[in-house]
């Protein structure tokens, strides 16, 4: 018997709703919807190419995982950095990273590994050609989500999701120290060293001690706009890349991002 046509409407309308809301999460941790933005319904509908449900889904569920707010008389807008929030949540994202590499290893196959491998040898060339910050945040964003994909426990991930995205959106906009990248990267070969080795406890100290360092370099940070002394302004939402009026770091012309494909 086939599907009625209303159970494949509905697939078909979640499917659209988890695209339009990979593409605004992308955004967001790219950098190109910078925290303050104003996350218009409309507007995300047009530029995305996309009917308003499933934009309006998508908002609903970046405010539910800490990525946007919803500002009274004003909508929703991308979630904006608070650095004693930070701290907390770094208290929270150390033991569940911890638990997350040890669960990892305890799965590791060669497949496993050999990912991790690639993502750090990546990651080091990066670092190596002078990228820009976005390119280091999106492979340390993708190290830490290969690891809870390796730990393969849905209650870990829905746990950790949310606090991980919220702590990568503040990279952006924290003044750190240039040394940073570095040191992210030798503490992410510290985890995967311990993961080759077998040794599930030893790779959650590790991660553990790698989220606790991250805490300490969050407190000696600032803001940019406490740094620049002035008051965080709301902007408009645009997938223009550097519509901000700032010149995209990678020297590229402004581009709009491709719509969201409509499910066949």
């Amino acid at each position: 018997m086939s599907e009625s046509p209303a159970l494949e409407s509905n697939a078909s309308g979640e499917l659209l709703t988890d695209r339009t809301y990979e593409a605004l999460k992308a955004a967001i941790l790219r950098n190109q919807l910078t925290p303050g933005t104003a996350l218009s319904v409309p507007e995300l509908a047009r530029q995305l190419e996309v009917s308003r449900t499933p934009v309006r889904e998508a908002v609903q569920r970046l405010i539910y995982e800490g990525l946007a707010d919803h500002v009274s008389r004003r909508g929703a807008e991308v979630s904006k950095v608070d650095i004693a929030d930070l701290r907390q949540l770094y208290v929270v994202r150390e033991s569940l990273e911890g638990l997350s590499a040890r669960l990892a290893t305890e799965n590791l196959d060669q497949g496993g590994l050999a990912t991790l491998r690639e993502i750090v040898a990546e990651h080091e060339r990066v670092l190596g050609s002078g990228a820009d910050n976005a390119a280091h945040i999106e492979l340390d964003v993708r190290f830490h989500r290969t690891l809870r994909d390796i730990a393969a426990n849905a209650h870990l991930t829905a746990a950790l999701e949310p606090i991980a995205g919220r702590s990568h959106l503040a990279l952006h906009s924290l003044w750190r120290g240039k040394d940073a990248p570095r040191l992210a990267l030798d503490e992410h070969i510290q985890i995967v060293d311990a993961m080759a080795a077998g040794d599930p406890e030893f790779a959650e100290t590790v991660a553990r001690r790698h989220i606790s360092r991250l805490r300490v370099r969050l407190s000696q940070a600032t803001t940019r706009d406490d740094r620049s002394g002035g008051t965080p302004r709301r902007r408009n939402f645009s997938l223009l890349v550097g519509d901000d009026g700032s010149p995209d770091p990678a020297g590229r012309a402004h581009r709009r991002t491709r719509p969201v494909e409509t499910p066949r």
